[in-house]
């Protein structure tokens, strides 16, 4: 386990005690220690283990015994968990997350009967979003769309102000289709489907199409963003096609929901206006009469799903402050 060089932002909160929070990616897990004043005091990170439900309860325990034991004065009082994948936030049930091969998994129930604190719980997404449109890039908006790049990728979206769920099953954005109905062009996704969004656009997606390309694996869908800016030819091919998907992707959305803004968060945000400003180009050339959505940023990048685990945590041990209920009105 190791200690993370990111800073993060003061949280708008005051808890009564700490609490520990958990953002559960399919490379890493991202965890944070915030105190009563609402200032992130402790962070690490532990690659995710995957295909074993046991193993992954393992390391939140072991995160939270270590937090317990080498920091005593910051013992939580609750613990607030984002995962990837297909999530029953009502019943804190893991429905499918196939990066990590995880199916029908009652995630909350265990983890608090392992660690005897509550649990706050919900899809990783879902939870970026509702950080972003509380606090962050999406506040002041009423329909929004924050998108999460990492791994995978998922969404939140907010119509009138309110977060749009389908019972856990909307906003699937990354396994948005674009190949021909029937077809196998493209690339196998980890849902089974062909040609999803995220094996061409997602972090993970980048880094596969530029192996597939050279035989040499990138460290890192970063690296591949930097070899394109530097004039990689190969590299610039990844990223164009990369960027063409999700702008095809943001215009369907477009043409259905009009979001006034969307946010791109997560890891692949990290690459700025090499990312964002072709991605406007291409969105514009896309649309014709639909109302054209700011195309941002997220204030919180990678930490957004984190900052939103600490959110729900904090509302079990009954902080207050800024607080989100994922509806503005």
């Amino acid at each position: 386990m190791t200690d993370s060089e990111e800073s993060y932002p003061r949280l708008e909160l005051h808890y009564p005690r700490p609490v520990i929070a958990f953002d559960i990616g399919g490379t890493a897990i991202k965890i944070v220690v915030v105190d009563a004043r609402g200032d992130v005091v402790h962070t690490r990170s532990v690659r995710t283990p995957v295909g074993e439900e046991n193993a992954l309860l393992a390391a939140l325990v072991d995160a939270v015994d270590s937090t317990r034991r080498d920091f005593p004065q910051a013992s939580p009082a609750a613990i607030g968990v984002h995962i990837t994948g297909l999530v029953d936030d009502d019943r804190g049930v893991v429905v499918l997350a196939e990066h990590l091969g995880l199916r029908n998994v009652a995630m909350r129930d265990r983890l608090a009967g392992l660690t005897g604190l509550p649990v706050a719980f919900g899809n990783d997404a879902r939870g970026a979003g509702v950080a972003e449109f509380e606090m962050g890039a999406a506040r002041g908006y009423h329909n929004a769309m924050v998108v999460s790049i990492g791994t995978g990728i998922g969404a939140a979206v907010f119509v009138d102000g309110r977060l749009y769920t389908a019972d856990g099953f909307g906003a699937e954005l990354g396994h948005m289709r674009t190949t021909a109905v029937g077809s196998t062009a493209g690339v196998v996704c980890a849902c089974g489907g062909w040609g999803c969004l995220e094996t061409l656009s997602s972090a993970k997606g980048v880094e596969g199409a530029y192996a597939r390309a050279t035989g040499t694996a990138p460290a890192g869908a970063e690296r591949v963003f930097a070899a394109a800016a530097a004039g990689d030819p190969v590299a610039e091919a990844v990223v164009d096609s990369c960027i063409d998907a999700l702008a095809l992707a943001f215009a369907q959305v477009t043409a259905i929901l009009s979001p006034e803004i969307i946010v791109v968060a997560g890891g692949l945000s990290g690459a700025g206006e090499q990312l964002l400003g072709p991605l406007r180009t291409r969105l514009d050339s896309l649309l014709t009469f639909q109302r054209r959505p700011v195309i941002a940023r997220a204030r919180f990048g990678g930490q957004a799903g984190v900052i939103a685990s600490a959110l729900i945590a904090g509302r079990l041990s009954g902080s207050t402050g800024n607080l989100s209920t994922g509806t503005r009105e």
